[in-house]
């Protein structure tokens, strides 16, 4: 399954617990079979999309401490987020950010607003 065409997105960091998801194609019709005009489900609380990219994760914070025998460097660690980049995700709209790049739109939306995750173990 090829998410992202000719890896444009890689250029892209996320930051933190985020993701980038682009929406699935949605139903154009009801199920009574009324033509829908386009945005009329994008207004919807919940979509639904597949994850493009995730970010590190949930920051740990470092000690205070500072000893003489440490590095200067600050060796930042994370939590990992539960969801991967591949899965289908179901989130709230209240809590995405919606961005266009490349003419293309999707949504950045933290972990926090992701409902229900779908995960093909073949990816």
């Amino acid at each position: 399954m090829l998410l992202v065409q000719d890896n444009k997105l890689k250029k892209l960091i996320i930051i933190g617990d985020r993701v980038l998801i682009r929406l699935s194609r949605l139903n154009e019709r009801t199920s009574s079979g009324l033509y829908l005009p386009p945005g009329v489900q994008e207004k919807e609380k919940v979509q639904q999309g597949y994850i493009i990219k995730t970010g590190p994760g949930y920051a740990i914070p470092l000690p205070v401490e500072n000893e003489p025998w440490q590095s200067e460097e600050e060796q930042v660690k994370y939590i990992p987020l539960q969801a991967k980049e591949g899965d289908l995700a179901i989130f709230l709209l209240s809590g995405a950010t919606e961005v266009v790049y490349e003419s293309e739109k999707y949504f950045i939306v933290p972990q926090s607003a992701i409902l229900m995750l779908e995960r093909d173990e073949d990816i």
